[in-house]
């Protein structure tokens, strides 16, 4: 008998295995491809190493604008991809020295909850049976591929991040459909190398949830960059290596790429695995359509005993959000108490120049009626960001409340965000307001600096 079983080795399910293990449970973790799930294998992890070899290369190319000259900058793409390969190699490796040194008995199967009786939850995999007191899933999810006519009859011209990551050549010219996080990230690396872009996109912006102003930024400095973007635009078919859609005004286009990536989002992994044995209840859409796992605050399903963490609850479909729910899981299964919060959940989009969001947005304090203001400075009021950044163009914006000046989001544009808005998230988790946030000692001189500077315009 087992104190916890988990299916799923992503995000979710490995940190809660660590985590439950180094508690003293006795853990099995059921995963049938790698641990690591989709962010380490095919999404975070070999996007951005993929990335920052495109930024080696951009460096590189820019180096007269430090002082700094190399005679014909070019790049191996296989070495690239290769290195791609070890870095993901070496942190599965990592990941499964963690199971092992918390004694997570680790299964590489495909697990199926065959249902419950007074021995426990019991779930098949490999032939076997195993029974445990409680079931965490983290089945994640996968790519949402729309049935676009003709999808199916243009082969492997049609590519997920799945499919794009194992390309050993640079395609020439390259579609993306959906303008979203996957997107603009394999945009970004593409056209860096100097693939021809094109990012077909339905909406009237990029990365739709983020900050309006920011997304309109990016945008602008990916168009002088040569990146096409078609807004407003809607896919309507394939015709082999086109991309057939209908634009603002009605008008047939077309646009043709050796891939054509397709992101328009992911869907949560809900079939396959024997949930209906047991009734977990799952979530729906306004349309009646179940979109995930349905959870209470703290990852408990419907099911006594029975949790879930990560994209198979379809709510905050990122690897740190499945880790930290992985964690609530545990903890309340130890009978520590812990609640899931969703206010400070950072974003972040690893483009050249990097994007970085945490809490709300301006579009959605108005959707939520919050009195607010708004205060904001060029990333340029940092010192460390203009000798690092030549002819580098960024912003930070920060949302307050109205009255008591509460920090309630903060939103940077700007190498390299992604690493300072870590701070941002604890000045919302504690409530600090612009005046504490003002009395707090950032180290000089760092990009981290323009936080504390931008309090000081309320």
């Amino acid at each position: 008998m087992y104190d916890l079983a988990i299916i799923g080795g992503g995000p979710g399910g490995y940190v809660a295995a660590e985590r439950a293990g180094a508690a003293g449970l006795k853990v099995v973790l059921f995963e049938r491809k790698s641990l690591g799930g989709v962010c380490l294998n095919e999404g975070c992890i070999p996007t951005k190493t993929l990335l920052y070899s495109a930024k080696v290369y951009n460096y590189a190319m820019t180096g007269d604008h430090y002082g700094v000259y190399v005679n014909d900058p070019s790049f191996k793409y296989d070495e690239i991809v290769a290195r791609k390969n070890k870095v993901v190699k070496k942190l599965v490796g990592g990941v499964k020295a963690a199971m092992k040194s918390n004694k997570v008995e680790v299964v590489a199967e495909s697990a199926t909850i065959q249902g419950r009786d007074s021995e426990g939850i019991k779930i098949e995999a490999g032939g076997n049976v195993y029974a445990a007191k409680n079931l965490l899933i983290c089945t994640g999810s996968e790519a949402a591929v729309p049935p676009f006519p003709g999808l199916k009859e243009a082969g492997d011209v049609i590519v997920t991040n799945r499919e794009i990551l194992e390309m050993t050549e640079r395609p020439e010219e390259l579609v993306v459909i959906g303008g979203g996080v996957i997107g603009m990230e394999f945009a970004a690396f593409f056209s860096t190398l100097g693939t021809k872009v094109t990012v077909v996109e339905m909406l009237p912006k990029i990365l739709g949830p983020l900050d309006d102003e920011i997304s309109d930024m990016l945008q602008k400095q990916y168009e002088k960059k040569g990146v096409q973007f078609c807004l407003r635009c809607k896919v309507t078919g394939i015709e082999g290596n086109t991309v057939v859609y209908e634009d603002p005004e009605g008008k047939v286009c077309r646009v043709s790429g050796d891939k054509i990536l397709v992101s328009v989002g992911r869907r949560a992994n809900l079939q396959g695995f024997g949930l209906d044995n047991i009734g977990v209840e799952l979530a729906l859409n306004p349309a009646g359509r179940p979109y995930g796992i349905k959870v209470d605050e703290k990852m408990k399903t419907n099911v006594p005993g029975v949790y879930a963490a990560g994209d198979v609850t379809g709510f905050s479909m990122l690897a740190h959000t499945a880790s930290r729910e992985g964690e609530v899981a545990v903890n309340n299964i130890l009978g520590k108490e812990d609640r899931m919060r969703y206010n400070a959940i950072p974003g972040v989009v690893y483009t050249n120049p990097e994007v970085a969001g945490v809490g709300l947005t301006e579009a959605e304090a108005k959707a939520k009626g919050v009195d607010y203001k708004v205060v904001k400075l060029p990333m340029a009021y940092a010192g460390r960001f203009v000798a690092e950044n030549e002819r580098g163009e960024g912003i930070c914006k920060v949302i307050v409340g109205a009255k008591y000046h509460e920090v309630l989001g903060v939103h940077m544009l700007g190498n390299p965000c992604s690493e300072i808005i870590s701070a941002a998230c604890v000045a919302i988790e504690t409530e600090m307001t612009l005046e504490q946030l003002q009395e707090v000692v950032f180290p000089h001189p760092t990009v981290s600096e323009i936080i504390k500077e931008t309090s000081f315009t309320i």
